[in-house]
């Protein structure tokens, strides 16, 4: 089959090789999956490249967590009839050295989710990183019906998600944008009420929505926005945070020790098991219904994956990258 794999870090037109490799064949509790369409998430570009002190766990990697395509094969106790279903693939690439960007891949049979005939395979395929990362910023406290839920970065591909399945589980969302030109797109993504972080008296505005202050906040920056978070929380709130500008962030200690805020760190690839679950069955569901969609900035043919990565590192809110097998 045709795959793109690296054998070293670096630049990706240094190292991604397109060739031909083995087909795989499940193993038990395993499907096989021929990829229509491979998602290309930052974290796919962070592992290539070693940022954030990533190592290569195995001599050869084929990138790539996300993808969707059709089960074509199933190993022992996976049943036969799945073959045929139409499916997104979650954490391909997570401890396994082979993801999607391949003609094939295999991954445990709970990451290959079906995907309704109405949803669009690029939609499945760009899901799995960022949605469930999302989903987990959300719901990883418990449920948030009638609580009030802030969001940053709502534009991104972890933000998009978390404003669907934070309206779609009953709270009041809030979500702050850099400039006015994005608050229509980001009330039609599904938050209630959008404040300009360009403007004055941002915490005043935040507590307009929510005077006791906003339970939950989903944070692309710590480092930028811990102060502004400490703000507008309720003693006893909670940052969950999946990103940072500055690696060695530093934060307000005590004015989160003094209103007993826990902030909860997040990456995708250690979530429980039933928390991935739970978020596959939640994501699914905001696809289906059209609460959540994701902006397709580019597309490629697996030949041209290395500006593939290259794009999606540079994509931001402009929308996810995808490479079309």
């Amino acid at each position: 089959m045709r795959a793109a794999y690296y054998e070293k870090q670096g630049p990706a037109h240094e190292v991604l090789l397109v060739g031909d490799v083995p087909v795989p064949e499940p193993g038990p509790g395993e499907v096989r999956v021929r990829v229509t369409v491979s998602g290309v998430h930052v974290g796919d570009v962070g592992k290539r490249h070693g940022y954030w002190g990533s190592t290569m766990a195995f001599p050869r990697v084929v990138p790539h967590g996300d993808g969707a395509g059709t089960v074509d094969a199933v190993g022992d106790g996976v049943d036969p009839a799945r073959v045929g279903e139409r499916v997104w693939v979650y954490l391909a690439q997570s401890y396994r050295p082979f993801g999607t960007a391949a003609e094939f891949v295999v991954v445990p049979a709970a990451h290959a989710v079906v995907l309704p005939p109405e949803v669009d395979l690029d939609q499945g395929a760009v899901l799995g990183i960022a949605g469930i990362t999302g989903h987990r910023a959300i719901f990883a406290d418990g449920p948030v019906d009638g609580l009030t839920v802030l969001v940053t970065g709502p534009l991104g591909g972890v933000g998009r998600a978390a404003l669907a399945v934070a309206r779609r589980g009953g709270a009041t969302v809030i979500a702050t944008v850099r400039h006015g030109d994005q608050v229509d797109e980001v009330l039609a993504a599904g938050a209630h009420h959008v404040v300009r972080l360009d403007e004055d008296d941002v915490v005043g505005r935040i507590r307009a929505v929510a005077p006791d202050g906003v339970d939950r906040v989903a944070e692309i920056d710590l480092a930028g926005n811990a102060a502004l978070d400490v703000e507008v929380l309720k003693v006893g709130g909670v940052i969950a945070t999946y990103a940072t500008r500055d690696a060695e962030a530093a934060v307000p200690y005590w004015p989160l020790a003094f209103r007993n805020i826990t902030v909860r760190f997040l990456s995708n690839d250690d979530f429980p098991e039933e928390a991935n679950e739970a978020a596959a069955v939640d994501l699914t569901a905001a696809l289906t219904a059209g609460d959540l969609r994701y902006p397709i900035a580019a597309r490629y043919p697996l030949d041209a994956i290395a500006d593939a990565q290259d794009a999606a590192e540079r994509a931001g809110a402009a929308g996810r990258v995808v490479v079309e097998l």
